[in-house]
């Protein structure tokens, strides 16, 4: 299984090191990732792979989702299969 991970927030030194680390630290493989700066904005899309997550996945979705909040960031975390019932209506 998967899930997609946005951060936006003002761009500074570290933004990625922070999420990838955090990921890392709760088992979760970042597959994919696509970032961007627009003006001094920040914005990223990563997608992991949560099969071996050291803890279930609503822990992992606050846990990133405090993450953001401590470092001035909008950290959102969904599971691939709520992601994917959003957008087949």
């Amino acid at each position: 299984m998967k899930a997609v991970i946005t951060v936006i927030g003002r761009d500074r030194v570290g933004i990625i090191a922070k999420v990838s680390t955090a990921c890392a630290e709760y088992g979760a493989n970042i597959v994919d990732i696509t970032q961007s700066v627009l003006d001094q904005y920040f914005a990223m899309i990563m997608i992991a792979e949560i099969d071996h997550l050291t803890s279930d996945f609503p822990a992992f979705a606050d846990a990133m989702n405090r993450l953001g909040k401590d470092n001035g960031l909008e950290v959102h975390c969904m599971h691939e299969e709520i992601f994917d019932a959003m957008h087949s209506i």
